[in-house]
């Protein structure tokens, strides 16, 4: 078949991610005759709390040509340069960095960041904090949006903060509102295979029968299709990756506090909490390791964070972390939990969607419409998941601090030697004082996080040798003027508005 005309494309399960898809799939092949049937169950829930995005969602957002004054305002959405973190050393000076978005601007001081935390790592007393480097952190720090007025020629690279229940729920709208997309309501109950395993229809409890040629599986941790019918192993990433639960609490947002640009990162006893700022209220939660607290001290713990006592209900919610051996198995296609997942430290979830059914549209198409390229694309998306995986590992294995009397958790973090080959060799590089990007760009891993990203978190973190080794720099060293870089970003910053001035 090398056209997709005949196509009957099925996705089990809504939310963000099923008609997130559906949205993809009927945008890309509607008007080649491929249908697109989303069904769904008002009976199971959603996962749906306060989330951020990196910027590939504006990307998703242009194609769908959905303005930002038409999906914002409907999803309580804000604005986001990136993610502070908070207390996740204890080293002075580094008790908090930013992780930046990029932008035009990188290339007038990337480099000089990356020489000064190289000269560092060798003992040389020079600046090198991230947040001296980047325009997104002082934007974030002044609660300013990443909007260039029309007078600025460059455009920093931005994400958003938004709830993600109203994400899906306008995506829903627009889907079978614009786009054709047939929206089934039933409890699948029974799944029909074709001798060869694929599978045939999807059966609902009230006798409707969905008969399709591709199924997506969007079914969320339950996984119905890959865990269940096609019994496709999960691979879970628990030796490396601890935390396994969360704690949900929103929190108003005071009327006239002024609206922050950023997501923030704040580590606790045993896992860290996220601060998202949409329009109307505050998301708020805590992503902890089971096995170093209980439930309920993890609730107490966020509680206190948030200074709100007994006030308002938490849900609850258990993670699994990992990923399904293959997300293309037969023919179905596993998105979003059904797929895998790795704690929201990164705001990886819909990145991933996203790359998920582009590169199948694209895989398929390359194979006629066939199975031809399964096997690359299942590698593909194995090291898309592991090199992100291999990001956030980092941020545990060298976090610096150890002040929680009683809970294990960050020196097991600390000492947890289950890394990658690709992990290892990036802190050997950094560590040794060698020429990081070089290695980065060797590894081929720069597609998933870039050299920016890596120098932020590590220099971020203060992984330098000890004050009392660190010596001024000699006449080898070339001293870039501190000043005249901190110059340079206030005036690239004067250009932009506070947050509230386009939300309010």
């Amino acid at each position: 078949m090398t056209d997709p005309a005949a196509k009957d494309f099925v996705i089990l399960g809504g939310g963000t991610a099923g008609w997130m898809a559906a949205c993809l799939l009927a945008d890309q092949w509607r008007d080649r005759g491929a249908k697109v049937t989303l069904v769904e169950s008002r009976d199971i829930g959603i996962i749906g709390v306060g989330e951020g995005s990196t910027p590939q969602l504006r990307a998703f957002f242009d194609k769908l040509d959905i303005a930002e004054n038409e999906w914002m305002p409907a999803c309580d959405a804000t604005y986001k340069n990136g993610i502070s973190f908070h207390g996740w050393s204890n080293r002075p000076g580094h008790e908090s960095y930013f992780h930046p978005f990029p932008t035009p601007l990188d290339s007038h001081t990337a480099a000089k960041f990356f020489y000064n935390t190289q000269a560092r790592r060798t003992g040389r007393d020079v600046a090198a904090h991230p947040d001296q480097f980047f325009l997104p952190a002082l934007l974030a720090a002044t609660d300013k949006a990443p909007i260039a007025p029309e007078n600025f020629p460059l455009e920093p690279s931005y994400g958003y903060h938004f709830d993600a229940h109203q994400v899906g729920a306008f995506l829903a709208d627009h889907a079978t509102g614009k786009l054709g997309v047939r929206h089934v309501e039933g409890k699948i109950e029974r799944v029909e295979r074709q001798d060869n395993g694929d599978i045939k229809a999807l059966v609902a409890d009230n006798g409707t029968r969905i008969a399709g040629d591709f199924f997506l599986d969007c079914s969320g941790f339950r996984a119905i299709l890959f865990n269940g019918a096609l019994e496709e192993p999960f691979l879970p990433f628990s030796d490396n990756l601890f935390n396994d639960s969360a704690v949900v609490m929103p929190t108003a947002r005071a009327d006239q506090a002024s609206l922050p640009s950023q997501t923030k990162a704040t580590a606790l006893s045993a896992g860290w909490i996220w601060d998202i700022p949409l329009t109307s209220r505050r998301g708020n939660g805590y992503v902890y390791s089971s096995s170093h607290i209980d439930a309920d001290t993890a609730e107490r713990e966020l509680r206190q964070h948030l200074g709100i006592g007994d006030h308002g209900d938490a849900r609850h919610l258990k993670m699994r972390v990992g990923r399904v051996r293959n997300s293309w198995s037969y023919n179905a296609l596993a998105i979003g939990l059904s797929q895998g997942f790795l704690e929201p430290l990164e705001a990886t979830a819909l990145h991933i969607v996203m790359a998920t059914v582009e590169q199948f549209i694209g895989s398929f198409e390359a194979g006629a419409f066939t199975p031809q390229h399964r096997d690359r694309f299942n590698a593909d998306i194995a090291a898309r998941y592991e090199g992100i995986r291999d990001y956030i590992v980092c941020h545990y294995k060298v976090n610096r601090r150890d002040d929680f009397a009683g809970i294990d958790y960050w020196t097991a973090s600390r000492n947890n030697q289950n890394l990658s080959d690709q992990l290892k060799a990036v802190l050997t590089s950094w560590f040794t004082g060698a020429d990081l990007s070089a290695e980065i760009s060797r590894l081929d891993i720069a597609k998933y996080y870039s050299a920016i990203s890596w120098h932020s978190l590590l220099a971020g973190y203060g992984i330098f040798p000890d004050d009392a080794k660190i010596t001024p720099p000699g006449n080898d060293i070339i001293l870039h003027d501190m000043e005249e870089i901190e110059r340079f970003l206030q005036r690239c910053a004067i250009n932009f508005e506070k947050h509230s001035h386009f939300l309010g």
